[in-house]
C-alpha cells in the first residue's frame, strides 16, 4: 500500500489496513500519538479506521520534558 505519512511518500505491506497497523508498524503505541488522515483526526481507541492506498497521514507523537 502507497501512503504519504508526514510529508513523505513509501510503501507499507500491512495485515490490516487500520491506523492502528501503521502506528504499530512504525514502532508507535496508538495512545501515545495523534493521527490525521485525509484531513479527519484519529487518538487512542478510533485508530481502527480504515486506511486505502493513497491516503495522505500525518502523525504527532507527545513528547514530556521540562
Amino acid at each position: 500500500m502507497r501512503l504519504t505519512v508526514n510529508g513523505e511518500e513509501d510503501s507499507f505491506r500491512l495485515g490490516e489496513r487500520t491506523v492502528q497497523a501503521l502506528v504499530r508498524c512504525l514502532g508507535f503505541v496508538p495512545e501515545h500519538v495523534v493521527v490525521e488522515c485525509n484531513g479527519e483526526i484519529y487518538k487512542g481507541s478510533d485508530t481502527q479506521q480504515e486506511i486505502s492506498d493513497g491516503d495522505v497521514i500525518e502523525i504527532v507523537r507527545f513528547v514530556g520534558g521540562g
